[in-house]
């Protein structure tokens, strides 16, 4: 398996274990591949959960430019209620299970159909 299959199977170990989710493999690949090389670093693969600015960037790179949602509040009330199912203990929270559960959330799976 590659490296990209290797993360991808760990995301969905994620879903199912943490998140209580059993993952839509063919979205959760998707999400894994859009979110391009940041899946391969250490830092950049994770969000931190309780930094405000970092979930102003999810909120602002992924929502509106990715998915194409209009800016509100709903929007950082969903965030918040993903970062609450993975748990705000669990300190490794990956941004490929984030945005997989923002973009089932908000129903907007047609964006990776392509």
């Amino acid at each position: 398996m590659s490296k990209r299959d290797d993360l991808i199977a760990k995301y969905a170990e994620d879903l199912k274990t943490k998140c209580k989710i059993n993952p839509d493999m063919d979205l959760l690949t998707k999400v894994t591949i859009g979110c391009g090389p940041a899946i391969y670093s250490a830092d950049s693969e994770t969000v931190a959960g309780s930094d405000t600015s970092e979930l102003e960037t999810v909120k602002n790179n992924f929502l509106i430019k990715k998915l194409g949602l209009a800016d509100s509040p709903a929007l950082m009330e969903a965030i918040n209620a993903v970062i609450d199912t993975y748990g705000r203990g669990e300190r490794n929270k990956y941004r490929a299970v984030i945005y997989y559960m923002l973009a089932k959330h908000f129903g907007k799976e047609a964006v990776y159909a392509k």
